[in-house]
């Protein structure tokens, strides 16, 4: 078990790693004080610009590829490959944790994200034929709505039944799939309350259906 706690901690602090504090304390910016306070991509294109929210989801996915990809087949010194540990769960247990970090990050006062970005990354990896759906019912959901909460949360949904249609539904993969669709709806709680007040912020410039102005 030690092989198991170790990586999973590992993919923890990976995930620890928030691409939009990274990014922001390069440009001098912490967007946690900006629009909406959250630590992800969508509040960094929002009150950043493209380029800035370019680089904060490049090192979120990356780090959900890394997590899930690569350090369940490390062979860390010292430590010896654990015969009973199914490499399966190992790679799921650490998508997990990376997501985790992501939401949780112990170097920023456990102020992050809400993991969506982390978790395109993970499945990247774990698997990737799924990734273009979830895109796409992403891509769907902000076209026709302009909510990208809204949308996150649905592409999210869409991987486990993307899985069981394509027959991929292996132990492991579906249950970190199910797990995360029903985590993220939680991380968007918030999103929810909003859009229930008419709060919710739109990305405008994706809404396609949204009202026009009529010019004077």
């Amino acid at each position: 078990m030690l092989e198991l706690s170790l990586k999973t901690l590992i993919a923890y602090l990976l995930g620890s790693l928030m691409g939009a504090l990274l990014v922001g304390a390069a440009c001098g910016v912490d967007i946690r004080e900006q629009g909406s306070g959250n630590a992800g991509g969508t509040n960094a294109l929002r009150t950043q610009g493209f380029w800035f929210a370019a680089g904060v989801v490049l090192i979120d996915i990356g780090k959900g590829v890394v997590a899930a990809g690569w350090l369940p087949d490390w062979n860390i010194p010292g430590i010896a490959i654990d015969a009973g540990v199914d490499r399966d769960w190992l790679a799921a247990t650490c998508a997990a944790a990376v997501v985790a970090g992501h939401v949780w990050p112990l170097y920023h006062e456990f102020r992050g994200g809400k993991g969506g970005a982390a978790l395109v990354g993970a499945l990247l990896a774990l698997a990737p034929v799924v990734v273009p759906v979830a895109i796409a019912g992403w891509l769907l959901i902000v076209l026709l709505t302009g909510f990208a909460g809204l949308a996150t949360m649905i592409a999210a949904a869409t991987v486990p039944v993307a899985l069981w249609l394509l027959g991929l539904q292996s132990p492991p993969l579906f249950a970190f799939a199910t797990a995360m669709a029903a985590f993220l709806l939680w991380t968007h709680r918030s999103n929810i309350g909003r859009m229930r007040s008419g709060n919710e912020p739109r990305l405008t410039g994706l809404w396609l259906l949204r009202p026009r102005i009529p010019r004077p």
